[in-house]
């Protein structure tokens, strides 16, 4: 065990109030204190990297929801890296790199129950994007065991360039599929083509998604992976095809107004082409986790797979990266730099 007699100033942010449809930065308090000395089996880590996830926006309603509630006062939840500082715990030494939920905080005092060693010959950062839970886990568990892409088929992603969404689409593509992905922006179209290897973008923006979906794909999609729900979902019904594949990994359009989901108006089509939908989360998969993880990392090894990150500096930049991804103004994975 390590010992400290001057505790490190730990910067977080905490909730000071619920949200009441879009996330703004009045929500958010920027706070300091002294890091906690870590009582038995805990250890004190400074964070690297934080992951700005959809599903924070989750936590944040004044009723609690599929993900934990962020209580008033609390500090915002986020999974993120680090390195241990100072140990309470066997077998837990300073300097070893780590990865879980220690919230949007530049210091985290934590039971090591909630932590995962993680070797640091990679970038940190590489574990919360492409060898990430929410993300590289997420994308290769939706479209391999849920969308079980095969080879020569089509596949359409909505928000691709996203963290998910990026990943998504090059699984796809590695294993063989032909993918088109749906985002914001001349810029995100270029980045999906020409940065991650997508067949081909539509800018949902500026082109009509339901005629560049037909232009593309004329005799329909196999697979839809979809992070955004609302009129795209219905516009992916429609031109499915026969024993189709739909995977509802989120629906990011929707979350602003939880209680009020809007469902498909086309589902039917779901029954006209004996096609399916199925909704899940990665930890429905966790018992794949060790052949996504060692398929991901030989992917990243080779350098076929790419995560593209959007980095913020600064824990008081927190809300504003949050509000950022919820606005489509980031490409790949977003992360804040304590």
């Amino acid at each position: 065990m390590s010992t400290a007699t001057n505790r490190p100033v730990n910067r977080k942010v905490t909730l000071l109030k619920y949200a009441d449809g879009p996330v703004t930065p009045d929500m958010f308090r920027l706070e300091e204190e002294p890091a906690r000395e870590p009582g038995e089996g805990e250890v004190l880590v400074e964070t690297d990297s934080i992951s700005i996830d959809a599903f924070i926006r989750t936590s944040l309603n004044d009723w609690e929801g599929f993900h934990m509630q962020v209580p008033l006062g609390g500090v915002i939840g986020a999974l993120a890296v680090g390195r241990v500082i100072e140990s309470n715990a066997k077998g837990w030494e300073p300097g070893d790199a780590v990865s879980g939920p220690l919230g949007a905080q530049s210091f985290a005092t934590v039971p090591t129950g909630m932590l995962q060693k993680v070797d640091d010959s990679l970038p940190l950062s590489t574990y919360l994007g492409a060898l990430g839970l929410t993300t590289g886990l997420t994308a290769f568990c939706g479209m391999r065991y849920v969308g079980q892409v095969k080879e020569g088929e089509t596949v359409l992603v909505s928000g691709a360039a996203g963290a998910v969404g990026s990943i998504a689409g090059q699984v796809a593509k590695l294993d063989g599929a032909k993918v088109i992905g749906i985002a914001g922006g001349p810029d995100k179209v270029k980045f999906l083509t020409e940065t991650l290897g997508i067949d081909a973008g539509i800018d949902y923006k500026n082109e009509n998604v339901a005629d560049r979906v037909k232009d593309l794909a004329p005799k329909g999609i196999d697979v839809f992976f979809d992070n955004v729900g609302g009129e795209i979902l219905d516009v992916a019904l429609d031109n499915i095809r026969e024993r189709g594949r739909v995977a509802i990994c989120g629906a990011i359009s929707q979350y602003d107004d939880h209680l009020n989901v809007r469902g498909p108006s086309l589902y039917l089509r779901l029954a006209e082409r004996y096609a399916r939908m199925e909704g899940f989360t990665v930890m429905h998969f966790a018992d794949k986790f060790p052949e996504a993880f060692a398929q991901l990392g030989q992917w990243v090894a080779e350098g076929k797979l790419k995560m593209p990150e959007h980095v913020v500096d600064g824990i008081e930049s927190f809300p504003d990266a949050l509000i950022t991804m919820f606005n489509g103004g980031h490409m790949g994975k977003m992360l804040v730099k304590p």
